[in-house]
């Protein structure tokens, strides 16, 4: 459950094992490069793939003389390999930080008592299925995982007080409050310490969820990928433990705006197809997956720009452009192109197909003052039937959004509005992403999906 030698137990003898983890190194880095992740999570994981392949290369198969039994050493290649497996699920999202301590604030721990502890070690803090989770990743033997541990050592703590710690630390975090946390042991668990994660801390198998279990780590050659590492995981096993359970949803259903028209109505276009793939509320209470829209992203569905007014503007004289958008004319040209190169009720449309569409009362106020100051009259008219088409919900921004600081990047309307996607567990379809890069950069996982910025035009 961490990366540090000395506590490792994955041996290995001196010789060829050796140069075949120096390759499982090369490949995971090679793997990483091809993850979505923020530069620091990818400099974090480097750093420690990289030192390890030089704590690896330390060694070499002529450093034992053959008449000597190799002498084993500990390496850490498996942990980040299963780190590195974990990031490619297709659930996880919004990864905000990897291999990292998280800090147990001393004022807050026993009221303020002395702890020689300054946090917990956690793999991976990102959204998975659209709820805050942490991972904790261990690729030890199970038979040197002790669920009580030493006593008498402060560095060989059982597996029960670890997670006591986690626990206590992920409810004193706050803004970084995961709704579980989730343990990945790669090479599985022994029967009584399994039997203790249930009894003791209410552990569900969730194993199903992790159904790819077996990995080829791949590494690039003369422009071909090749498998060099195959790892198969079928031994895991992956444990699940609540934590927050204020923000039960359930306990507090969507209630459906009356103005959501259920009846289905042709609106012809591309716009009119892209309506057709959201679902429509069938009674008072909501259920389903949902989807969140802020100004940014209503504001593009509705826009000429993706409803079939490229060529037209194209085809407008410059100096008239001008006149029109004033010093915004380059930015609606270039949208213009990423229109034509990329149509984005195509590309969203894939994202929002069978949810239900919810916007905060802020979200809806602001749309409707921008279109009303900006918008044409087809851009006006789309704006009511996609109003009428989503759910309209308080603003209800989550307790760990709004406990970030607001700042000029961090701003309270965006807080409110993420806030509110992250109350419901439903991610936010957003440009905004510079408001995104901010929230990941506190260290808190955000559950969002980009889209390109279009502009009202005036159609």
């Amino acid at each position: 459950m961490d990366v540090d030698h000395q506590e490792h137990e994955n041996l290995v003898t001196l010789g060829v094992t050796i140069e075949e983890a120096k390759k499982r190194c090369e490949a995971v880095i090679d793997t990483l490069e091809t993850l979505h992740l923020s530069h620091s999570c990818k400099h974090t994981l480097l750093r420690l793939i990289q030192s390890e392949l030089a704590f690896l290369s330390r060694f070499s198969s002529t450093d034992s003389a053959p008449e000597f039994e190799p002498s084993p050493i500990c390496v850490n290649i498996g942990h980040l390999e299963s780190v590195v497996h974990i990031l490619q699920h297709p659930k996880v999202s919004g990864v905000s930080r990897v291999c990292k301590n998280i800090p147990l604030h001393l004022s807050i721990r026993n009221g303020g008592g002395n702890s020689d502890s300054k946090g917990a070690h956690v793999d991976i803090v990102c959204s998975f299925n659209g709820n805050p989770v942490w991972f904790i990743v261990s690729d030890r033997n199970p038979k040197y995982i002790s669920w009580h541990g030493q006593h008498d050592s402060s560095k060989n703590k059982g597996l029960q007080e670890r997670v006591q710690l986690l626990l206590e630390v992920a409810h004193n975090s706050v803004s970084l409050t995961p709704s579980s946390i989730i343990f990945f042991f790669s090479n599985g668990l022994g029967g009584f310490t399994r039997e203790k994660f249930h009894s003791v801390f209410g552990a569900i198998d969730v194993k199903s969820k992790f159904s790819n279990f077996d990995v080829n780590f791949s590494k690039e050659l003369e422009g071909e990928w090749l498998d060099i590492v195959a790892r198969s995981y079928q031994e895991a096993c992956v444990l699940e433990i609540k934590v927050d359970c204020s923000q039960d949803v359930s306990k507090n259903p969507l209630v459906a705006n009356p103005s959501v028209k259920v009846n289905d109505v042709n609106l012809g276009g591309s716009f009119g197809h892209f309506i057709s793939q959201m679902i429509l509320p069938k009674g008072r209470n909501i259920d389903g997956d949902l989807i969140n829209f802020d100004t940014t992203a209503l504001i593009a569905i509705v826009s000429g720009i993706s409803n079939g007014n490229t060529q037209k503007l194209l085809a407008t004289p410059e100096d008239e452009l001008k006149i029109r958008f004033k010093g915004n004319t380059g930015f609606v040209i270039d949208q213009v192109m990423s229109e034509i190169e990329k149509p984005i009720h195509v590309d969203i449309g894939k994202v929002i197909s069978g949810r239900i569409g919810i916007i905060c009362e802020s979200s809806c106020s602001e749309f409707k003052e921008l279109v009303l100051m900006c918008g044409g009259v087809n851009e006006k008219l789309r704006a009511n039937q996609l109003i009428e088409r989503v759910v309209i919900v308080p603003d209800s921004p989550s307790a760990r959004m709004m406990s970030l600081p607001t700042t000029r990047k961090l701003a309270l309307k965006n807080k409110i509005v993420f806030g509110t996607g992250d109350y419901w567990h439903a991610p936010t379809l957003t440009a905004n992403m510079g408001f995104v890069r901010a929230v990941l950069q506190t260290g808190m996982s955000l559950f969002t999906f980009e889209h390109k910025p279009r502009a009202l035009t005036g159609d």
